[in-house]
């Protein structure tokens, strides 16, 4: 591994308790520069310092690594995905070796010391409320505050002799790096976009490549996004659907479960078929649908949806619904994709915070109106 301050080689050798075969925990108690969470197989050794006792952590994820990634990906546990902030050792770390500094979400913590596999260095974790990077970034918790609280606390400037730290590109946006300077004395340094670059990045001293600082959104991490919005969305939309079709039960005479059952299946299809437009064909579609604002792109995918839905009434006529149902199918389903899509504003590469404040206020009140003269209309359908 090249070292921060000059081209020297350090050791490369890993602690035997870090091979990636190991997935429990091979040493005792906790440092002293972090907390340790409760679940922590992937902390497989301490470190001694001269500022006390620093947690040694594997660079390789287990089958229980992935299988939680895999949990938080359909919105299991995804708010309390977090580790404890503190400091961090790789390797066999020494005073000359490089810093990163990294979100205290679980899944950024361990994408990076998957990018440190087999080099020697020390990863400070911010405490982001267990928000990811770039997130992080734009809500200020992985800003300037932060990183000289968390030097100071973990007592950096006793273990290290160089003042450099290497920061993700993506939280360039929370960090001032001459108030870093000032502060405590550390000089910033960018790494590339994406943590699979890191070790390129620590050859060519510290070099970023324009390649390095491109950000792609491609349809594979887009396609990453859709299962928690699935989960989120469609949670809330079987709930409304579950509620109108109970009252739709209601009529003359004695309650019908067959008429419930009846309206369920044709509130079903509005709602639940928007909130699958917005949550599948936006990140699908998304470099080719009209627009730059997503609740318009939104809208879009509601119309594809639409007409999806027509093909098959015309193939099915029996399906055909009545004038009431099919205003709210324009209505609703449009409506409905429109507000889901919205909600990839967080996870996009192609909008600004200002901008999505400026699409939230002239979008919003149109999808609400829109929404609910759709129910309106849906509701008169049952008495048409």
């Amino acid at each position: 591994m090249m070292s921060i301050s000059d081209d020297s080689k350090l050791p490369l050798a890993v602690d035997e308790c870090c091979q990636p075969a190991t997935t429990t925990v091979c040493c005792g108690g906790g440092g002293a520069l972090a907390v340790h969470p409760q679940n922590r197989t992937w902390v497989c050794g301490n470190q001694s310092t001269s500022a006390g006792s620093v947690p040694k952590i594997a660079t390789q994820l287990t089958w229980q690594d992935r299988i939680e990634h895999w949990k938080v990906r359909w919105n299991s546990g995804r708010m309390r995905y977090a580790i404890a902030p503190g400091l961090y050792a790789v390797g066999n770390p020494t005073s000359e070796s490089p810093v990163f500094v990294s979100a205290n979400f679980k899944m950024s913590f361990d994408r990076l010391r998957e990018a440190l596999d087999g080099l020697d260095g020390w990863i400070l974790v911010l405490d982001t409320k267990g928000i990811n990077v770039w997130c992080a970034a734009g809500k200020g918790t992985f800003g300037t505050e932060e990183i000289v609280k968390r030097i100071a606390a973990t007592r950096l400037p006793e273990i290290i002799s160089h003042r450099k730290l290497i920061l993700p590109q993506l939280g360039a946006p929370g960090v001032a790096a001459h108030e870093v300077k000032r502060l405590s004395g550390f000089t910033v340094r960018y790494g590339p976009i994406r943590a699979g670059d890191i070790q390129a990045f620590l050859k060519d001293t510290l070099k970023a490549t324009p390649e390095m600082r491109q950000v792609h959104f491609p349809l594979r991490d887009r396609l990453v996004l859709v299962p928690v919005e699935i989960v989120q969305w469609g949670t809330w939309g079987l709930l409304i659907v579950a509620v109108l079709g109970l009252l739709s039960g209601f009529g003359a005479g004695i309650y019908s479960v067959e008429r419930a059952l009846f309206h369920s299946v044709r509130a079903a299809t509005p709602i639940l078929g928007g909130i699958l437009a917005g949550a599948i064909l936006i990140p699908w579609l998304l470099p080719w649908l009209p627009g730059r604002a997503f609740a318009s792109k939104g809208g879009w995918a509601g119309a594809i949806w639409l007409v999806l839905l027509g093909l098959i009434v015309l193939l099915n006529p029996h399906l055909m619904p009545g004038w009431a149902d099919s205003t709210a199918w324009l209505l609703l389903i449009p409506a409905i994709a429109s507000f889901v899509g919205m909600n990839f504003t967080g996870a996009s590469t192609y909008t600004s915070l200002s901008g999505v404040r400026k699409e939230m206020r002239v979008a919003v009140p149109i999808q609400v109106g829109a929404m609910i003269t759709g129910l309106g209309f849906w509701i008169a359908g049952r008495f048409a």
